[in-house]
């Protein structure tokens, strides 16, 4: 009897050691499947966040696209506005001044490269020869903007008589030369005009000893201002 009791005990042992030996093993591999769960829900999320990413960054890359496609066109469409409106310019100064279009884009286009208010160029031309390109005074001023061959020689040194008859040698030192008073005058459009007709020297002394030095060349070209 005992010995079948001992069995018993033994048998009852045997059943009972594997639940006991299992259990850390099984609470192993709970933790183990819930860690796997989780890494494999990150790695989901991952790559839905870098597809997320990736299509973000394409589509931000189409936009840049796109805004450079319409930044060049627009870029296109002020320089046919720009053009556009200097033909309107020039055609409104042609038919102003009674003067072939192409001297008025001369005109025009030098008087903005020498930094001269165009408006202020064409009434410079007007009354210095009206528009005679080939105009000389009494005095023996030449061209378009009637510039003594002396001026003309120290803007450019070495220039001849005939080319200082050339339409653009001749609208180009003439402004130029109109844009180096300004300048010495600090801006003064007023005396700069006058210093152009009647030589800065003059003006400077007329200033010096208290006159004024106005003759009316600057009210023809400026008007009442």
């Amino acid at each position: 009897m005992q010995s079948l009791l001992l069995k018993l005990q033994a048998d009852v042992a045997a059943r009972k050691r594997p639940r006991s030996e299992l259990w850390p093993t099984l609470r192993i591999m709970g933790l183990m499947a819930v860690m796997l769960a989780l890494v494999f829900e990150l790695g989901a999320r991952s790559v839905d966040t870098s597809a997320g990413w990736a299509s973000r960054a394409a589509n931000k890359d189409r936009l840049l696209e796109m805004n450079a496609l319409l930044d060049a066109k627009q870029g296109e469409i002020d320089l046919q506005k720009a053009y556009i409106q200097r033909l309107e310019r020039i055609q409104a100064k042609s038919a102003r001044y009674g003067i072939g279009a192409d001297l008025a884009s001369a005109i025009e286009d030098i008087a903005l490269s020498e930094d001269v208010d165009p408006e202020i160029a064409f009434e410079l031309v007007r009354v210095e020869s009206e528009f005679t390109q080939r105009a000389v005074s009494p005095v023996g001023a030449v061209g378009l903007t009637q510039l003594m061959p002396a001026t003309a020689r120290l803007l450019s040194p070495g220039i001849t008589r005939k080319e200082m008859f050339d339409r653009e040698t001749n609208l180009r030192l003439g402004f130029s030369f109109f844009r180096s008073l300004i300048d010495y005058y600090d801006g003064d459009i007023r005396l700069a005009l006058l210093a152009y007709n009647r030589g800065p020297g003059t003006v400077d002394r007329l200033l010096a000893s208290g006159q004024d030095p106005a003759n009316g060349y600057a009210t023809m070209i400026l008007g009442e201002q």
